[in-house]
C-alpha cells in the first residue's frame, strides 16, 4: 500500500512538473523575444479585427491536429483499434511531453506509454512511420520550392545527397547492427498492410498543405501582396530546411522565424511581419494543443506494469 501511494506521488509529481515546464517555456519565449513588437502587432488586430477570419485561420489549426490524430488512429489499427478520443489523447498527450526535448523526440516514449510495455518497439516504430511520411512531403515540396526560387544548385546537392544515401543503403542492407538492418527494417514497412500505408500517405499531403495554406493566409491578412506560386514555395523552404535543423519544440517559434527572416527578407517582406507570422503559427499549431495536451497528461495512467 506505502509503495503504492509512493508511486501515485510521483506519477503525479512528474506530470505536474510535465505540464509546468510546458507553461514556463511558453511564457519564456513569449515574454522575453526582443524581436516581438506587440504594440504593432495589437494595432493590426484592432484594425483587422475579424471574427469570422479568426475563426478561419483556427480551423486551420483544428484541421491539422485532426489530420493528425486520424493519421496515428489509422496507423495503430495494426495494433489494436482504438477510438478518436483515445488517439487525440495519446497525440496531444504525446506532444506535450515532448515539448521540451531535441525535434520532440519525447513524443515517442510518450504514445509508448499509453500502451502494454512490451509493445513499446512496436509503438516506437509506428510513430517513426508516422513522422517519416510528413518529412518525406516536406522534403519534396521543399525542394520544388528551391527549384521555384532558383537555388538551383542546392536542389541539385540534395539530389546527389538522397541519391548516395540510397545507394549506399541498398548496398548496405544486410549489414546488421545489434541485430538490425536496412533490409529487416523494409520488411517491418511491409508487414504494415497497403491500405494503412495509401491512408497515411494521403493524411499527411492533407496535413500539409493545410498547416502551409494556414501560413499563406496570415500573410495575406498581414497585408504581403506576393505571387501565390513565390509565397508558397518560400513557406515550403522555409518548413523544409528549418525541420532538417536540431531543435525543440518550444524552440520551433525561433528556428522556423530565423530561416523566415532569411528568406522572406530577399522578397522585401518586413520584418516585424515575418516574426509575428511565425510566432502566430507556433502558438496556433504548437501553444493551443499543449494546452490541451496538459489535460491529458494529468488525466494520464501509464498502461505499463
Amino acid at each position: 500500500m506505502k509503495k503504492s501511494l509512493q508511486n501515485q506521488t510521483f506519477l503525479f509529481a512528474a506530470k505536474l512538473t510535465i505540464v509546468l515546464l510546458c507553461f514556463y517555456f511558453i511564457y519564456t519565449e513569449l515574454s522575453s523575444n526582443t524581436q516581438l513588437d506587440w504594440e504593432k502587432f495589437f494595432q493590426l488586430v484592432v484594425q483587422k479585427q475579424s471574427v469570422l477570419g479568426v475563426l478561419f485561420l483556427l480551423s486551420f489549426s483544428v484541421a491539422n491536429r485532426y489530420l493528425e490524430i486520424v493519421k496515428w488512429q489509422n496507423l495503430v489499427q495494426c495494433i489494436k483499434p482504438i477510438t478518436m478520443g483515445e488517439s487525440t489523447q495519446q497525440v496531444l498527450g504525446a506532444l506535450t511531453a515532448g515539448l521540451f526535448t531535441p525535434n520532440g523526440l519525447g513524443e515517442y516514449a510518450g504514445k509508448a506509454l499509453f500502451f502494454d510495455k512490451k509493445k513499446t518497439k512496436k509503438i516506437i516504430f509506428l510513430n517513426l512511420i508516422c513522422n517519416g511520411i510528413q518529412m518525406v512531403w516536406t522534403i519534396l515540396f521543399g525542394t520544388i520550392g528551391l527549384w521555384i526560387l532558383g537555388y538551383h544548385l542546392w536542389v541539385l546537392a540534395i539530389i546527389g545527397i538522397l541519391t548516395f544515401a540510397g545507394l549506399l543503403s541498398y548496398l548496405t542492407h544486410t549489414i546488421k547492427i545489434k541485430g538490425y538492418s536496412l533490409g529487416k527494417l523494409k520488411d517491418k514497412i511491409n508487414e504494415i498492410p497497403k491500405p494503412i500505408h495509401r491512408k497515411n500517405i494521403l493524411l499527411a499531403l492533407g496535413r500539409y498543405l493545410v498547416f502551409s495554406h494556414q501560413y499563406y493566409f496570415l500573410f495575406l491578412a498581414f497585408d504581403v501582396d506576393l505571387p501565390y506560386l513565390m509565397l508558397m514555395a518560400t513557406i515550403a523552404v522555409v518548413y523544409f530546411l528549418a525541420s532538417s535543423l536540431p531543435s525543440f519544440q518550444f524552440l520551433d517559434f525561433a528556428v522556423k522565424g530565423s530561416v523566415a527572416l532569411f528568406f522572406f527578407g530577399k522578397l522585401g517582406v518586413n520584418e516585424w511581419i515575418v516574426v509575428f507570422i511565425s510566432m502566430l503559427m507556433w502558438f496556433l499549431n504548437i501553444v493551443l494543443p499543449v494546452v490541451i495536451g496538459s489535460y491529458f497528461v494529468l488525466k494520464f495512467k501509464p498502461k505499463w506494469n
